[in-house]
């Protein structure tokens, strides 16, 4: 595998996407990010002249987002200083209800229609309804962290699993626009910066020279180290906290149950165990009173690299005759996902947040299809100054939901748990999950009715 190949052929896709957004207004009234349009190019290239290609490098493609899922939840929490627990409770269970609600119903719906319906019509993998949650909240990262359990279990599961985090991406993007300007032409929100309200820079991308942020603050003297090299060093320990946690947890697991056949910890992704070390490295740091020396700043700058880097290479590497066997079933589960985030959002989103519902509920909207990232987007759209407590209660409730739903334990733990003990219980687990969510929600709403 040639590492000097593999970084200038992504380097060059992201490039020519981040153009391409540039000199075409459609793909900046769709708001595509740069790395989808360039991982697409790179799908095109790839599926026409792949044989032209080294092999390796196509390869080692599909393996980097194994690894820069790793990096992304290591920096995570890294930086943050994290508020008390019942401080993020007051502030954002509405929020959390919503988002957790969505995401349970991801898992009932996907595992319920390829359970009772996909598996006898179309004989796909049971594992196939987990693709909803993996792929619409999870995205692109969570896909490639998994890749190694669907390695050792469903070979054909991390192509589908890339198809619906990009068409979701897509998805989340289209219509949560759409409901955007339905919600303006209702009134019901109206601090909307249409696209023609923006200036030429930002339709295009790029900051205003005089506007210019800063991308994190340097916390160590570069005599002694560069701050972004103590910054990735930062991550590197994280990572290796969790690789530890997870040899440990296997090593356990055998010594503990010689007879078992079952291994649940041997095909179990590193990257949500990352995000614990990332959090242990913090409070290490916070007790020797040295936080100060990581910047969450240079962190997300860290992490936002490589997203893009693992987004480009993730969808240029997807199998499109796998795609084409499955796209039926794939349709299916897509659009029953698609249904049921509306279902939230209008219905239920009014009744749940007190004030500015539509606000809250379209970032957990994009969310729930797209990523985090696809739910700022929208949120900065509909309340680009933070007039509203949306902003802040998203961002609450991200704390205790990221490190359970949307490529947490839980999206690693069911994946495992399907190819181990079967859909069926992951699905009944789920459905009562999902219950005791609709429960809290419901007291709430009965709380705001008064």
């Amino acid at each position: 595998m040639n590492a000097v190949e593999i970084f200038c052929f992504l380097s060059l896709l992201l490039v020519i996407g981040k153009l391409v957004r540039m000199a075409l207004p459609i793909l900046q009234r769709l708001y595509l990010p740069s790395s989808v349009i360039g991982g697409v190019i790179g799908l095109i290239i790839i599926s026409c002249f792949g044989k032209y290609l080294p092999a390796d490098m196509i390869s080692g493609m599909g393996k980097l987002p194994g690894f820069l899922i790793n990096v992304i939840f290591a920096a995570l929490f890294l930086g943050v200083v994290p508020p008390k627990i019942n401080q993020i409770f007051k502030m954002a269970f509405p929020q959390l209800c919503m988002g957790q609600m969505l995401a349970w119903g991801q898992y009932v719906i996907g595992l319920g229609i390829a359970g009772f319906l996909l598996v006898p019509l179309f004989g796909v993998n049971p594992a196939f309804g987990n693709l909803l949650e993996i792929g619409f909240e999870g995205g692109h990262g969570t896909v490639g962290g998994l890749s190694e359990t669907f390695s050792a279990h469903w070979s054909e599961g991390k192509d589908l699993g890339l198809t619906v985090a990009t068409g979701g991406m897509i998805l989340g993007i289209l219509l949560g626009m759409a409901l955007i300007n339905w919600a303006l032409n209702k009134g019901i929100i109206s601090s909307v910066r249409t696209f023609n309200e923006r200036d030429k820079a930002e339709k295009i991308g790029v900051y205003d020279q005089e506007k210019r942020p800063a991308a994190g603050r340097q916390t160590v003297l570069a005599d002694s180290i560069d701050s972004l090299a103590w910054h990735i060093a930062m991550i590197g320990i994280s990572i290796l906290l969790g690789y530890i946690m997870l040899k440990a947890l296997q090593f356990a697991e055998v010594k503990l149950l010689p007879d078992c056949r079952t291994r649940l910890f041997t095909g179990f992704p590193l990257f949500p165990l990352c995000m614990i070390g990332g959090v242990f490295l913090q409070i290490i740091f916070r007790k020797l009173k040295a936080d100060h020396l990581i910047d969450h700043g240079q962190m997300q700058r860290l992490s936002g690299a490589s997203l893009d880097f693992l987004v480009v290479a993730a969808v240029a590497t997807i199998k499109l005759s796998v795609v084409a066997r499955n796209w039926l079933p794939l349709v299916i589960m897509m659009v029953l996902g698609v249904l049921w985030s509306i279902f939230l959002l209008l219905f239920v989103a009014p009744r749940l947040f007190k004030q500015a519902w539509f606000e809250c509920a379209i970032a957990e909207f994009g969310q729930g299809l797209g990523v985090t990232a696809t739910g700022l987007m929208l949120l900065r759209t509909v309340d680009p100054e933070n007039k509203t407590p949306a902003a802040a209660s998203f961002g609450y409730k991200q704390l205790i939901h990221e490190p359970i739903m949307g490529g947490g334990l839980w999206t690693a733990f069911a994946l495992t748990l399907v190819f181990t003990i079967g859909w069926l219980p992951v699905w009944i687990f789920s459905t009562a999950m999902l219950f005791i969510w609709l429960i809290a929600t419901v007291i709430i709403c009965r709380k705001n009715a008064k």
